[in-house]
């Protein structure tokens, strides 16, 4: 009788899990009071980026720190109360910028994003949604004079780690987007990274693969985790559900599941929001952007352009505050015609982060069959591929297709 798994969480991270576990053999239910892809997973930029290796508390932060405790720039914001509850979370994460910490991180996300793009590729296909993939890249972009200088510095700090970008001039950046405002200096074309045209239709294609090959999706609220046996159970409105493992790759709200197990993680969030536009006189976008002085994104998708804003560090549920992307929207418009907004909603979305930026993917201290994945911050939309297939390796006694030691729980969890 093959072993069944219960994996908590239909984002793309727990979708990915329940395929490549269902892959191996398992039968497995995936559990979520939302449907696949309706949170986190919503609301990203929809890029697999190949160069999102370097974490945000980096070395480079420290002169950064300056411009951001006046809490008025759109990259980062904070509420002053979230962090004077929370200073040894906020203490971890400012010693993680150390330079003596940056490299064996940048190596771990590098391991995780590096084959990325070919795991989409090759589900997209099966899920019969390749359509949706885009290979144009993305592009970073600078306003200032300095723009050139930083783009080619980054071009070759990405090169000596074989990443392939191209930094491209006024004209070069004309060839590439016509439509977009002649404001900027400099891009970096990043060519080894590719784009979706609406994150949650990947998402629900992956779980509607899923499900189209055996497995149970079930739509319910997960009220809490125990130990039964030799496996776990998991309560829900419906009853229990029980297994011989379980999965726990619910983002942001993975935590609060855990604590009564006596299982204390340090996840904190870096909240975010977007809004969707229409563009005037049929002017396109190729590829989404970054416009780096600006703080912010804007990413063609299938109902128009989604703009979205930096990181907001607030409590995971607290009350929505649109300052930062009102501050983006005039911004954004300087770079491309934007009109009116599609509809009255602001996405608010939180991006589950741990003090090293680094995802949890592995077993539990103390609590064989329970296995955790979870903590991707910025790159969860990449990498939820790859995390299933490295979680799924461990559990099946394979060698995984990344190095698991940088991920493992217990470095967190004794």
């Amino acid at each position: 009788m093959s072993r069944e798994a219960l994996v908590l969480g239909a984002g793309m991270v727990g979708v990915s899990c329940a395929l490549s576990l269902q892959a191996r053999g398992l039968k497995v239910t995936l559990i979520d009071r939302r449907e696949p892809g309706g949170e986190t997973s919503f609301g990203n930029a929809g890029v697999i980026s190949r160069s999102s290796i370097l974490p945000l508390n980096n070395p480079s932060l420290w002169k950064s720190l300056p411009r951001y405790l006046g809490n008025r720039h759109a990259a980062i914001r904070y509420r002053p109360g979230h962090l004077l509850r929370h200073p040894g979370w906020i203490a971890r994460f400012l010693a993680e910028a150390r330079p003596s910490r940056s490299p064996p991180r940048i190596a771990a996300l590098d391991s995780l994003t590096r084959q990325a793009l070919a795991l989409h590729r090759r589900w997209m296909s099966e899920a019969g949604i390749a359509h949706r993939l885009r290979e144009t890249g993305f592009l970073k972009l600078w306003r200032g004079a300095a723009g050139p200088e930083l783009a080619k510095a980054e071009q070759i700090w990405f090169a000596d780690r074989g990443i392939r970008t191209e930094a491209v001039d006024r004209q070069g950046l004309s060839a590439l987007e016509p439509d977009l405002n002649p404001i900027f200096s400099a891009g970096l074309l990043h060519q080894d990274s590719a784009s979706v045209d609406w994150p949650q239709a990947v998402v629900q294609a992956y779980a509607g693969l899923f499900a189209a090959r055996g497995g149970l999706i079930a739509r319910e609220t997960i009220a809490g985790l125990a130990r039964e046996g030799s496996g776990w159970s998991v309560a829900t409105p419906a009853g229990r559900r029980r297994a011989d493992i379980a999965v726990v790759a619910l983002g942001p709200w993975s935590a609060d599941l855990l604590a009564p197990l006596g299982l204390y993680v340090p996840l904190g969030v870096e909240r975010g929001y977007h809004r969707h536009y229409r563009s005037r006189d049929g002017r396109r976008l190729a590829r989404p952007i970054h416009d780096v002085e600006a703080g912010y994104m804007l990413a063609p998708m299938e109902h128009g352009l989604r703009l979205t804003s930096g990181v907001e560090l607030a409590h995971r549920d607290a009350a929505d505050d649109h300052a930062q992307i009102d501050q983006v929207l005039p911004r954004a418009r300087e770079a491309f015609a934007l009109s009116q907004a599609i509809d009255d909603a602001t996405w608010r979305g939180a991006r589950p982060t741990l003090p090293d930026s680094l995802p949890m993917i592995g077993e539990a201290p103390r609590n064989p069959g329970l296995w955790l994945a979870f903590g991707h911050q910025h790159v969860g939309f990449s990498t939820g591929p790859v995390t299933g297939e490295v979680l799924a390796a461990l559990i099946c006694g394979e060698t995984p297709v990344a190095a698991p030691a940088p991920f493992a729980p217990a470095r967190y969890l004794r």
